[in-house]
């Protein structure tokens, strides 16, 4: 495929993701979510149960509900708290509530029907229920097609940070319904770019072009263009998973910019700001320290902020602390989960798609910490 100019139509596609007894596909397209033949294969069970919320159930629960009741003789459907700052044990527990209180046995079906949040939450409550009982993804936001629907991380929040209470627990199927895309907001589509960027300077410098040249069509939702990214930013994300399912080294490539756009989720407060605009953020954040390591120039830092910029995202960090903004920084990050002994590792970028794991100094961190907290940058 010419990467710099998709097909003007694509069908229906499946990337599949080999992980041996656990291996799964993800199928993109439009008008999936609520077509019982997508869900035919699955294995049998009496009942399932929905996992959405209150943005999303008004707009397509009841459509997947009817669609599952083909294959399940009861769809329950729970209802959480939209937003960040709900990846809670408190939240996590009304999907438990849900789940006892409709006597649902070892086979049913968990279908999480929303972003990242409840696809999180959904699998983080499927790999302990009963020790574990099978799930489906349903992403309905941009960003959860592209990163957090694929992969099997789950997992809620803690005050001190971020996805830090988990399992790994893959899902049965991914299914990326574009459709859904439609009644996106603005401020959500842009977050979603952050996690599709993302995949250029890692892996797929082709793709970062692609992604340059076609960011307005993608900003406006041209349908063309949202397919191709989400193929191809989950063909790399199944790829890397393929190769490290836990993370044990070369799937933490996928974390780029996430080290300081974790601490600025935290920093904040859940919520405050939206996952993908910390991550757009922090990309910039460690591109900056790539150039002060000497491993890229400041015109492939220029080159990824103007992106970041032109997908509507910050690149500018917040200020954390009005007495130490950036010792505050490097606390929040020293609870990052890739760091070890207390020392900060970061993903950054050494060449054209290529991501290795390093370590800085504090001194180091802290001026790139000061310069990307100021207009000035």
């Amino acid at each position: 495929m010419n990467l710099s100019a998709p097909p003007s139509s694509l069908p229906n596609s499946t990337v599949s993701i080999d992980l041996a007894d656990r291996s799964y596909s993800i199928a993109i397209g439009s008008g999936l979510f609520d077509n019982p033949r997508v869900y035919s294969e699955l294995s049998a069970a009496q009942s399932a149960l929905i996992v959405t919320n209150a943005t999303v159930a008004p707009l397509y629960a009841q459509r997947l509900q009817q669609a599952l009741q083909v294959k399940y003789e009861k769809v329950h459907v729970v209802v959480l708290p939209d937003g960040e700052e709900h990846k809670t044990w408190q939240t996590l527990n009304l999907i438990f509530d849900a789940l006892l209180q409709n006597s649902c046995d070892r086979k049913t079906v968990l279908f999480a029907l929303g972003g990242g949040v409840v696809g999180d939450m959904t699998g983080f409550a499927a790999a302990s229920y009963m020790r574990g009982v099978p799930f489906v993804q349903v992403p309905t936001t941009l960003l959860a097609q592209v990163d957090s629907s694929v992969g099997g991380k789950t997992g809620i929040n803690h005050p001190m940070g971020k996805n830090m209470i988990g399992a790994f627990y893959q899902p049965l199927k991914v299914v990326c319904d574009l459709g859904t895309l439609k009644t996106l907001p603005a401020r959500e589509l842009s977050a979603g770019l952050a996690e599709v960027i993302k995949y250029g300077p890692i892996a797929d410098l082709d793709f970062l072009t692609w992604i340059e040249a076609n960011m307005d069509a993608l900003l406006a939702q041209e349908p063309t263009a949202l397919a191709h990214a989400v193929k191809r930013s989950c063909e790399i994300k199944a790829w890397v998973v393929g190769q490290d399912e836990r993370e044990s080294g070369l799937r933490a490539i996928l974390n780029f910019g996430h080290t300081f756009g974790h601490a600025i989720e935290a920093g904040l407060g859940y919520g405050e700001w939206l996952h993908g605009e910390a991550v757009g953020c922090g990309m910039v954040m460690a591109a900056h320290l790539s150039e002060r390591l000497g491993l890229v120039d400041a015109a492939y830092v220029q080159r990824l902020r103007t992106l970041i910029q032109k997908a509507g995202l910050p690149v500018v960090g917040p200020v954390l602390s009005n007495t130490d903004n950036a010792g505050r920084y490097l606390e929040l990050m020293r609870v990052d989960k890739k760091a070890e002994a207390g020392e900060i590792r970061f993903v950054v970028i050494d060449g054209p798609a290529r991501a290795v794991m390093r370590t800085a100094p504090d001194a180091m961190v802290r001026e790139i910490i000061n310069l990307c907290c100021t207009e000035s940058v």
